[in-house]
């Protein structure tokens, strides 16, 4: 068990949005226009009330001594959740959030609780995890390889047409400063902090899990979604449950997700048991002659429907109808054509509210 001690976070709004050209974008316009302010979107998990999904919301929780989680209710799209590690008057990061906004409270929060970052490790490139980064300033920032140049390589994206209801603020592109392949320890005053890639493309190509093997904390990033559909479009379906073998072979005592609330392996089975789903109903598409997007809409979800998010089912099919045929993991795919299947099931574009 670990000692959930949360308090709120609160600080003031970011500043306005600012743009940055010369990078890839995913760009998509909705097929039909849709009446009423927001586009519908399946939200099973909370569907019996209201959810506060501000900035105020978040809290921070102790998982173990000098190791803390920073969780944003509720963990869906672009609402993500943070680490720290205390370091006797400073902190090592974990992940930065999605919008100007949400990093200053989260900054905020790990000031008053530890000190200054002095170390920024980012566990993908998705911009959840990373579109903060700018405003962690005097931080080195640490991350794989391929973060690094897939950063670079595509920008800030804000998925115009895809995602609606964002509160970017203003948001500038940092990418890491050291990178690494395989492994690399970084220590937090006395707390050792092992940086393992899976070894191989899963939730993307270049995930990261921060361990504290004294404590047996892991920050998973997002190899471990709870409450929310896993999303594997960019990675690798059978390669991130081969990947999930090495959070179980870790064996934590405590799991802190990329979203939703702090867990132990039990989800990582549930993780486990929707990808070999996915894996299934591609097999099942394939050998009936049907698209992605056809497949999924003949897909009953059974104990899935509890998750959140399922217009990713969509983009998960495209992922393993792309293994089924051979695909490597993690080689390209056409991003554009698999998320205008998930806005086509959705009916428009998704409702965001980071």
């Amino acid at each position: 068990m670990h000692e959930n001690a949360s308090h709120p976070v609160r600080h003031p709004a970011g500043a306005a949005d600012s743009g940055r050209t010369g990078h890839r974008h995913y760009s998509i316009r909705a097929t039909r226009s849709l009446p009423g302010p927001d586009p519908p979107v399946l939200r099973a998990r909370h569907s019996g009330g209201v959810i506060d999904r501000s900035p105020d919301a978040a809290s921070v929780e102790r998982l173990a001594d000098g190791a803390y989680g920073y969780v944003q209710p509720d963990g869906s799209w672009f609402i993500n959740n943070c680490g720290f590690v205390d370091a006797d008057g400073h902190a090592v990061l974990i992940d930065t959030c999605a919008t100007e906004r949400r990093t200053r409270a989260l900054l905020a929060a790990v000031g008053d609780t530890s000190g200054p970052v002095t170390t920024l490790v980012n566990t993908h490139h998705h911009g959840d995890h990373t579109n903060g980064n700018y405003l962690v300033a005097g931080a080195a920032v640490i991350g794989h390889r391929k973060t690094r140049e897939t950063m670079l390589a595509e920008g800030i994206q804000r998925y115009e047409g895809v995602l609606v209801g964002n509160d970017w603020g203003r948001l500038e592109l940092r990418v890491p400063d050291v990178v690494f392949d395989d492994t690399l320890t970084v220590y937090a005053g006395p707390t050792r902090i092992d940086l393992i890639h899976p070894g191989h493309a899963a939730h993307t190509t270049n995930d990261v899990l921060a361990w504290l093997p004294e404590q047996r904390v892991l920050y998973a990033g997002d190899l471990v979604f709870n409450g929310g559909s896993p999303f594997a479009l960019m990675g690798s379906v059978a390669g991130w449950r081969d990947a999930l073998n090495v959070l179980r072979e870790l064996d934590p005592a405590v799991i802190l997700p990329g979203h939703g609330p702090a867990c132990g392996l039990e989800r990582v089975d549930v993780v486990d048991a929707y990808l070999e789903f996915v894996q299934r109903t591609a097999e099942t598409g394939k050998a009936a002659g049907r698209s992605p997007l056809e497949q999924a809409k003949a897909t009953d979800l059974g104990r899935f429907a509890e998750l959140s998010e399922q217009e990713r089912l969509v983009g998960n099919l495209h992922r393993a109808y792309a293994e089924l045929g051979g695909a490597e993991c993690g080689a390209s795919l056409d991003l554009v054509a698999a998320m205008t299947d998930m806005l086509a099931w959705n009916g428009g574009p998704v409702r965001c509210f980071s």
